[in-house]
């Protein structure tokens, strides 16, 4: 594999001096580029492009060509492991992701276990393809969904607004839902194994439903698995470490829990302030974060002025990537993605002499 030209990303995630605060943003590779919605349609479905190696590398490319980011991300979905343990994924026009055979009985999750990792041999070979087209241009992160937000899809059998279905598993049988998530973490740290083995240089943990439980039932059914991922991870390959970040959404009550478990980072939705923040976890961990992604609707004028706020609240050092605290918004105009992106560049040095 080609020698990183920019490693700032990674530096950053292990506190180690940078020039500038380097950026990245969530779901950059999707809706808002044109070339995407193009290549998409190439592909004829979202989970075709998934699982097409050729097409998924140039998706993850297209926001390089026009932005000046730090980081490239796989171009994947957090809901390959249940598709390839057999619930029958599938992308209902404007609903979102369904499975046709949810965890909706006992004997259902009885019948479940860690998939064959040949079933998700197109997901490493699109890392093994994006590292080589990357050729040292910046670090490549992979990812997989936590072991609690896989479970909501899994058992709710789509999107949910109340996770009625998992919550009462959750109080009523959490013998069930434990058994659930034993396996899926024993099934992520697989995956995102086979991701660093294949060539991704950190690995993100995204725990987007996290924040719908209590303080008592996030430690039990969601922290303590993603304890598991970090014990389980591959830490240093190739000679070089492995940065591993943990983000919840909804999540920013608990930092300092999250900041024990010995992931590099971590990751803030909006809803944080990133100094206030910084000064709760110390020098355990990196942060990286936190614009609102609905910014970007507003000109570049003031999307520059909201940067300077964040950066101003994390201060001087490193131990700072700057990103949106969720996934860009579809209907972002391009040019403001590029605003904020050249913001962050110019105006985080004076935070780095």
């Amino acid at each position: 594999m080609a020698q990183l030209k920019n490693d700032t990303f990674l530096r950053a995630l292990l506190k180690e001096p940078t020039p500038y605060t380097p950026i990245w943003m969530m779901r950059q590779a999707g809706r808002y580029l044109p070339e995407y919605r193009a290549t998409r349609e190439q592909a004829g479905s979202f989970l075709d492009l998934c699982k097409n190696t050729e097409l998924a590398t140039e998706v993850t490319i297209q926001p390089l060509e026009r932005f000046d980011l730090d980081a490239a991300i796989l171009f994947s979905d957090i809901l390959t492991i249940p598709d390839a343990m057999g619930l029958g994924l599938y992308f209902a026009e404007g609903e979102g992701p369904k499975f046709e055979r949810p965890l909706q009985t006992e004997d259902a999750i009885n019948h479940l276990h860690v998939p064959d990792l040949n079933k998700l041999k197109y997901v490493t070979d699109a890392v093994s393809s994006i590292r080589k087209t990357l050729d040292g241009r910046v670090p490549l992160i992979g990812f997989s969904g936590s072991p609690f937000t896989l479970a909501c899809y899994m058992i709710e059998g789509g999107s949910s607004k109340d996770f009625r279905t998992i919550k009462t598993m959750l109080y009523s049988r959490p013998d069930l839902l434990h058994k659930i998530l034993t396996i899926n973490a024993q099934a992520v740290i697989e995956y995102l194994n086979a991701q660093i083995q294949a060539g991704a240089q950190a690995v993100q943990i995204f725990d987007t439903w996290g924040g719908a439980l209590s303080a008592q039932a996030f430690e039990e059914f969601s922290l303590s698995y993603m304890q598991q991922i970090i014990d389980g991870l591959i830490r240093e390959y190739d000679g070089r470490k492995i940065p591993a970040i943990l983000f919840t959404k909804g999540g920013g009550l608990w930092l300092e829990k999250m900041a024990q478990t010995g992931a590099d980072a971590l990751g803030l939705d909006w809803s944080c302030d990133i100094g206030q923040a910084k000064a709760r976890v110390g020098n355990q961990v990196a942060l990286q974060g936190n614009l609102d992604p609905h910014v970007l609707f507003a000109q570049p004028h003031t999307i520059e002025q909201e940067v300077s706020k964040i950066l101003a609240a994390f201060g001087q050092g490193s131990g700072h990537v700057f990103n949106l605290g969720h996934g860009i918004n579809q209907f972002t105009p391009p040019e403001h993605a590029k605003a904020l992106v050249d913001s962050v560049h110019r105006l985080s040095k004076k935070y780095h002499q």
